[in-house]
């Protein structure tokens, strides 16, 4: 017998043993008063032998993988008789009644101690197999945390990017902010000399006259074209599907011999004017490498 079955025989054996002590005991002292105490001995061992030996007859059966409802209610009827005169006898009783009654479930208890018992055997499984299942079960644990660790590193990266182009276009957009800002001041300070009393002077005796007896204007200079430029639009090649995807990583990584690392295939790839997200790029590598 192992010691894991050992956990659940020993507590149904001993509750077993004690049922059958009581109820020996009960029948002994209850119908001795009435019959000679052989009799009533004989009718006590009746009832232990035949819990007895309904139980040893279940447990050869469940050796034998095999199980029988008749012999089971039989020993269930045994219990219940057991019992059934631990509590007519605390019923009667004029001192202790509480006592008995409070031992009377012990048959009932032995019982259902067998029946987990048997539902242990029956769902008992082996070292071997018990090992097998922990170590599918590890192995699952890993592969989530693998997945989990894949996924937050991939939205890592990609928070990156986008930070490093976020950071990019406020740089631009504060220079452009700036020159204009700079363009702006040239601007006013040419207006205000152009539109100045003495600054007017100035300017005006150091020009040519076309016409006689007319002062030609000191103009500001133009800037920018003339004419409206229609606004320029700037094609965006189509997304490349992850079947040409994987056909252009594939070509690129194996341009020279040994293969390109995925930094290098990922720069060529640039290079050359394609166009993917870092994800869709590194989906790519792994599968075809």
């Amino acid at each position: 017998m192992s010691a894991r079955t050992t956990k659940t025989v020993l507590p149904a054996v001993a509750m077993t043993a004690v049922s059958m002590v009581l109820t020996l005991a009960v029948v002994v002292m209850w119908l001795g008063t009435a019959m000679p105490w052989p009799v009533a001995l004989v009718v006590g061992l009746g009832i232990d032998g035949g819990w007895l030996a309904t139980l040893a007859y279940e447990r050869r059966l469940a050796a034998q993988g095999d199980h029988s409802h008749a012999v089971t209610g039989v020993g269930w009827s045994f219990g219940l008789i057991a019992a059934g005169v631990l509590i007519a006898h605390a019923l009667t009783a004029e001192a202790s009644a509480g006592a008995w009654l409070a031992v009377a479930w012990l048959p009932i208890a032995a019982k259902a101690l067998w029946l987990v018992h048997g539902l242990w055997e029956r769902t008992a499984l082996t070292p071997n197999a018990l090992g097998a299942i922990r170590g599918i079960q590890q192995e699952a644990r890993d592969e989530a945390a693998v997945a989990r660790a894949r996924l937050r590193a991939e939205a890592t990266t990609e928070e990156t990017r986008l930070t490093a182009v976020t950071q990019a276009g406020a740089r631009v957009a504060r220079v452009q902010a700036k020159t204009a800002q700079t363009l702006s001041r040239a601007w006013s300070t040419l207006e205000t000399a152009r539109d100045g009393e003495d600054t007017g002077r100035a300017l005006t005796s150091v020009t040519n006259r076309v016409t006689p007896d007319v002062t030609p204007r000191w103009q500001l200079p133009i800037w920018g074209p003339t004419e409206p430029v229609s606004a320029f639009t700037l094609d965006v090649a189509p997304a490349l599907s992850d079947e040409a995807l994987d056909v252009l990583v594939d070509e690129i990584r194996h341009s020279e011999t040994p293969a390109l690392s995925y930094r290098e295939m990922a720069s060529r790839f640039r290079a050359a004017g394609h166009s993917a997200s870092e994800v869709r790029l590194r989906a790519a590598w792994k599968r075809v490498a």
